[in-house]
């Protein structure tokens, strides 16, 4: 009688680790077609935000479009690459990924480097120019996401913490203090504190370093007179309006003419040599004036749909692993998305950042579609919904009776 019991406990715990496997599914479609809106309705405002001044210099006013676009290509092809990759392989390569990264980071102060508006940020390899810091976000994701799935239940420990948090620390440093790029520095810290909370959720460690981040961050910014002038302007913008203000100031004068409903694709006054980096930082200035205050809306609301699309892969991710990449990717276009927003409408100093999918930019995009790319991978392998534990039950009874009756 024992036995038997014992037996059919056994058998029962069989089946449920069976109905537990993970189960293989399609890549994400609808992750897909969202992505795909994103980069059309990018390029579509590229072409007008750039085109008078691609005639200014280049004497092609599809000239900026054309070399996103080729990039833009590049991207979904290495996009579907990594898709179709089993994503328990990137945790394999995670640690030379971030090397290869920190490497090309360093690169930057050699001959290779280029410098643009005063800072280093690009290396050229003559057939391609690389921005190491979009290298950097995607190594970080995978990285993080290694020892986080590997060790979570050790970052109670403090030197295990510091040994995660100090590859973070690593990314964010070498970003700040080689390339100059305060608002990437950001992003990445954000990047890494949101995958740690995600993974362990203990807070008092990231409550430490929350709070060393931002008076480090403060103190860099009043010891540099570069960074320092530009919180004096956010705060009196009026004063600077002539001068390091002047870019935003421009700014908002094209949000404020565009109204509700803009005046019309294409007849931005503002991209016409008044708005610096108008096909670059301050796109969403001009998205703004063509297509109105509903069209800034448009644009947040596919963004909104992108992350929430993420959140459906993050909740039925197979594996912490997966979860945390995820998770991670998404901070990225959170973060980096609001920054951009929030520094364009002056509601935080000027950091310099890109608008993810719509600002020019080859290397970033092509290193935000690996990461979409990553995300699909992740989608490919979710965790058993009820209905297919129930099918997976199901199915073991009748190879059970099967093998009864032969």
């Amino acid at each position: 009688m024992k036995k038997s019991l014992e037996k059919k406990i056994k058998q029962e715990e069989n089946r449920k680790r069976a109905a537990a496997k993970p189960v293989k599914g399609s890549i994400d479609w609808v992750l897909v077609m969202i992505v795909l809106a994103l980069l059309v309705f990018g390029l579509v405002m590229l072409y007008s935000a750039s085109s008078y001044e691609a005639s200014i210099k280049f004497q092609n006013p599809s000239y900026y479009v054309v070399k996103q676009l080729i990039s833009t290509v590049i991207g979904l092809v290495v996009m579907a690459v990594v898709a179709l990759i089993p994503h328990k392989f990137f945790e394999k390569i995670a640690i030379l990924v971030y090397l290869v990264a920190v490497a090309a980071m360093i690169l930057v102060k050699t001959p290779l480097g280029l410098e643009a508006n005063g800072a280093y940020r690009w290396i050229d390899l003559k057939f391609i120019t690389v921005q190491p810091s979009e290298i950097m976000k995607v190594a970080l994701v995978l990285v993080l996401a290694m020892l986080l799935s590997r060790y979570v239940n050790y970052l109670g420990d403090i030197k295990m913490y510091l040994i995660v948090m100090g590859l973070c620390v690593v990314a964010v440093a070498l970003t700040v203090f080689i390339t100059d790029d305060l608002g990437t520095g950001i992003i990445m810290f954000a990047m890494g504190f949101i995958m740690i909370f995600v993974a362990s959720k203990k807070i008092r460690y990231l409550i430490i370093t929350l709070v060393v981040f931002l008076a480090g961050g403060v103190s860099y910014v009043l010891l540099r007179s570069t960074k320092r002038v530009r919180v004096q302007a956010w705060l009196n913008l009026e004063k600077y309006a002539d001068d390091i203000g002047y870019q935003i100031t421009q700014a908002l004068y094209a949000i404020g003419s565009g109204g509700l409903l803009g005046k019309g694709l294409g007849k931005s006054t503002q991209k016409l040599g008044f708005v610096p980096e108008s096909e670059n930082d301050m796109i969403f200035s001009i998205i703004c004036e063509e297509l109105g205050i509903i069209g800034g809306i448009i644009l947040i609301a596919l963004v909104a749909l992108l992350l929430w699309r993420m959140k459906k892969i993050f909740d039925s991710a197979a594996d912490l692993y997966g979860k945390v990449v995820v998770a991670g990717v998404a901070a990225h276009i959170a973060i980096q998305t609001f920054l951009n927003i929030a520094v364009v409408t002056n509601l935080l100093p000027n950091t310099g950042v890109p608008l993810p999918f719509i600002s020019y930019g080859g290397t970033a995009v092509i290193f935000l579609l690996i990461e979409i790319g990553l995300v699909l991978s992740v989608s490919r392998v979710h965790a058993p919904t009820v209905e297919e534990k129930r099918m997976s039950y199901y199915e073991q009874d009748r190879e059970r009776e099967a093998s009864y009756y032969q």
